[in-house]
């Protein structure tokens, strides 16, 4: 009996199939075509490989390596710092969770800028892009400056001296134009290069390490009251751009499931290489890789160990600085085609598929930051480095209150998304507030004012764009949608709403659009 209604059911749904082609066999094309706002964009192309690559690349690990041990072998926390980082790390998974809340239901370009808005007011939600794009620019500035150090470095160990800032900013500039003309190239070129570098990278820091001396460790200190936060900021500016995937929604193959997995895995993989170096520094095995790396033979480390990290650093500044170039123009494309940004970024290569117009455009402004990181922040980067982690921290905070907001206001909330979006809000809002009362009471105003003018800057823009473009407010949100050519012909027509966003029309229901 079970088995005759199964058929049964077969047979229904096979002849509604079966209609469903005959009609569209007789039906004929729509005469009008409607476009995903980011159809432009290559579709469906990039694979569950490439989508990781790009989230590794962004965050460098094997740079984070160096600097996570070099911190713990001069600050001493001991086995308190290792827990911090174990701990600090199951909060950005948990962001990430917070993340996949939207990629496991929207595929945007413009990442957690795009998913705010269904979740935030548009003040807020323009903060998180303001904080986002700085955050961005800012790792890139950095590692742009810091891929040019590198190679003069390696130039160096080989007796081939190019001192001073004219080498450094066209070296700068060099490693600018090769970026552009990858990520112009091509997407998956691009990640898949990136992924090759960044693994041979990642793996040869990690072999230095447990083939380093074992030297018996050093002297722990009882970590001061303000040693942890500053751990915390470290490691969350090391993992920044985990979720950077999420900016290549409409061209991954399958969005909503190979983002989501990129988004939790990238974390969970650069937390464990970061608490292996920090153990790799308690133990003493990370002394020699850190000091090649910072003070070249000068140091006592031979030139062939030299060599091999400060390559390997390298590379990781290199992919670093690509991927950050990637997932920066996307952020920028989202926006020129809301709006809210010059149209111009909105432009994509015909052939290739690629926002060329947003790629050359961050990475001016990179090689310009670069220029001035150079000559103002190279020496000591703490002021700057600051203001990029309290631009992270913000748009992490925010766009944890906008899970809580856009899964309650569509009905899906739980009590497990409830307690990590509340408790994640929570821990963004608890350090912010500490980087201000501390800045004040120190004396040091980079952080309070970092927090104040970043806070502070989606009003500013609204209130830009209500005076010179006020239509842009009511078209912000765009994500990758169903197209006219993604339908069987006469199943649905789709049409565009009073804000130009696509709605599927029933083929026999009126002119009505279906909920």
């Amino acid at each position: 009996m079970a088995a005759n209604r199964s058929g049964g059911r077969w047979s229904r749904n096979g002849g509604a199939l079966g209609a469903a082609i005959a009609r569209a066999r007789t039906t004929p094309p729509p005469t009008q075509q409607v476009f995903s706002p980011l159809g432009a964009l290559g579709r469906r192309q990039l694979s569950q490989v490439d989508l990781i690559g790009q989230s590794l690349s962004t965050i460098a690990p094997a740079t984070g390596m160096i600097y996570i041990a070099a911190w713990m072998i001069s600050a001493r926390p001991g086995l308190v710092g290792l827990a911090a980082i174990v701990g600090i790390t199951a909060v950005v998974v948990a962001v990430a969770f917070c993340v996949t809340q939207f990629t496991r239901r929207l595929a945007a370009a413009g990442s957690l800028y795009s998913f705010a808005f269904h979740g935030l007011p548009r003040r807020a939600t323009l903060t998180v892009g303001a904080a986002l794009l700085l955050g961005y620019l800012g790792i890139s500035i950095s590692v742009l400056a810091n891929s040019a150090v590198s190679l003069l470095g390696i130039a160096a160990a080989l007796d081939v001296p190019l001192s001073g800032s004219g080498p450094m900013m066209v070296t700068a500039a060099m490693v600018a134009g090769l970026v552009a003309v990858i990520a112009v190239r091509g997407v998956r070129f691009a990640t898949r290069a990136i992924l090759v570098v960044e693994v041979c990278s990642l793996a040869l820091i990690c072999i230095l390490m447990l083939a380093g001396p074992d030297a018996a460790g050093h002297p722990t200190t009882p970590p001061s009251p303000g040693t942890l936060p500053v751990l915390a900021l470290i490691v969350v500016l090391s993992m920044a751009g985990f979720e950077s995937a999420a900016f290549f929604g409409p061209e991954a193959r399958r969005p909503l499931t190979t983002v989501s997995r990129a988004v939790l895995v990238t974390p969970v993989v650069c937390g464990s290489v970061f608490v292996f170096a920090a153990w790799a520094a308690l133990t003493g095995r990370a002394d020699a890789v850190v000091a090649a790396y910072f003070d070249g033979t000068a140091s006592g480390v031979s030139l062939a160990m030299v060599l091999a990290v400060k390559v390997g650093v390298t590379c990781s500044w290199l992919a670093c600085t690509l991927g950050c170039a990637q997932a920066g123009s996307r952020l920028l494309l989202a926006m020129g085609v809301e709006g809210t940004a010059p149209r111009s970024l909105s432009r994509v290569h015909p052939r290739l598929r690629t926002p060329y117009v947003a790629v050359a455009s961050f990475l001016v402004a990179g090689i310009a930051g670069a220029w001035a990181y150079l000559r103002f922040f190279v020496q000591d980067s703490t002021a700057f480095d600051g203001f990029v982690e309290v631009a992270l921290v913000i748009a992490y905070t925010l766009l944890a209150v906008s899970c809580l907001r856009f899964l309650r206001r569509i009905g899906e909330d739980s009590p497990s998304t409830t307690a990590m979006s509340v408790g994640m809000a929570a821990a963004g809002a608890s350090l912010l507030g500490y980087l201000v009362v501390d800045g004040v009471a120190q004396g040091q105003w980079v952080l309070p004012v970092a927090v104040l003018l970043i806070g502070a800057s989606g009003t500013a823009w609204a209130a830009a764009l209500a005076r010179l473009r006020p239509h842009s407010l009511t078209t912000m949100g765009a994500f990758d949608s169903v197209e006219t050519a993604d339908l069987l012909p006469g199943s649905g027509t789709l049409i565009l709403d009073d804000d130009g966003r696509p709605q599927l029309v029933s083929a026999h229901a009126g002119p009505g659009p279906r909920e």
